[in-house]
């Protein structure tokens, strides 16, 4: 008689799913009563499936040109924009709180932006010379830069953009490989593009190879839907109400599809990503979970501005407990699948961590 492996296999799957399942079924009250395990504090902590830790949260701050310049964002509260010397100053906060990285993002004066985003690459730009500052004063705090144009653009979108409207891909691309290696040079730990545009995960990736840049992580933004929960993000960077609701659907991910996420995550693994990020963060947690499952490769999460203003609101005006709903919200993140998560309430976290 012929071996056939996969009849074997086969047999071996169902033989152990048979025994799987009728352990399963001697498992019944009242020999089995799963409330044991819950009526102690210290029996709760032994048997804990998530935990969240300094370790797993990333910081965004927003940078502002100038000196000792501080600007609180109204629909962010307890969100600043921060000059260089304010931002240095943060930095040594979070690094005490232990939280192992920061993400970079700017904002741009107007007269600095254009339609061709030429200040997104220029060496001596805010965020190449914070790059450079950053890493001179904390060489161990983990650096991420934002790689779009938005900021950038006088437009607001993050490409450029056809007197017809029309959003190009590949001379944008060709940009977005000029800003990637303008913050390779300065120093950036690892850069994230956040732009999702086709293809520019593999031009990034063959610039920075080419360039000796072995070693500077990609951290794609493969799941980035067009979501509505970025509004108090347009304000953070400087964008203003005419740009906040911005039509960005023929380039960022319709809502209704999950299929679709793990082809952009296979083609950004593909092209040479390091981490993949999921955006937004808690309506798209059947999309962490999946991309998780489906992939097992580092998977962050963007628990975006909308997110923060929403809790936020809810805690001032007293609805939610504070400490309790924001570490429930993040350990949603963890459960479904999340490394790491960046979000606002990074800093207030730590601090509530390290105090135990």
């Amino acid at each position: 008689m012929e071996f056939n492996p996969l009849e074997c296999d086969f047999h071996y799957l169902a033989t152990t799913t048979k025994r799987f399942f009728a352990r399963l079924d001697m498992r019944r009250f009242p020999s089995t009563r799963l409330r044991r395990l819950r009526q102690s504090s210290f029996s709760r902590r032994l048997v804990r499936e998530t935990r969240l830790s300094c370790d797993d949260l990333l910081y965004p701050l927003f940078l502002l040109p100038g000196q000792q310049q501080k600007q609180s964002i109204t629909s962010m509260p307890g969100v600043e924009q921060l000059s260089l010397d304010f931002l240095l100053e943060e930095i040594a906060i979070l690094q005490e709180l232990k939280i192992p990285a920061v993400a970079l993002f700017p904002v741009i004066p107007t007269e600095k932006k254009n339609q061709a985003a030429r200040e997104a690459y220029n060496s001596e730009g805010l965020i190449p010379e914070a790059i450079r500052a950053i890493k001179k004063f904390f060489p161990e705090m983990g650096l991420m830069a934002d790689i779009a144009l938005d900021p950038y653009t006088s437009h607001g979108h993050d490409g450029l953009v056809t007197n017809q409207g029309i959003i190009l891909n590949d001379e944008t691309n060709a940009l977005l490989v000029k800003q990637a290696l303008c913050y390779a040079q300065a120093g950036v730990d690892a850069i994230a593009p956040s732009d999702m545009m086709d293809g520019r995960i593999g031009l990034i990736r063959q610039a920075l190879e080419a360039k000796g840049y072995t070693n500077t992580q990609i951290i794609a933004y493969s799941a980035k839907y067009a979501s509505h929960f970025y509004g108090p993000f347009r304000d953070a960077i400087g964008a203003g109400d005419p740009l906040k609701w911005l039509d960005k659907r023929s380039y960022q991910m319709d809502p209704c599809n999950g299929n679709e996420a793990l082809h952009e995550v296979a083609l950004d693994l593909a092209e040479g990503a390091d981490v993949v990020m999921v955006k937004p963060g808690m309506p798209y947690l059947d999309i962490v979970y999946r991309i998780k499952q489906q992939f097992a490769v580092p998977t962050f999460v963007y628990q975006v501005s909308g997110e923060y203003a929403m809790l936020k609101s809810a805690i001032v005006n007293g609805y939610l407990k504070e400490r309790e709903s924001i570490l429930e919200s993040l350990l949603g993140f963890k459960r479904a699948g999340a490394d790491a998560v960046l979000t606002y309430f990074a800093k207030q976290v730590a601090g509530w961590l390290i105090k135990g």
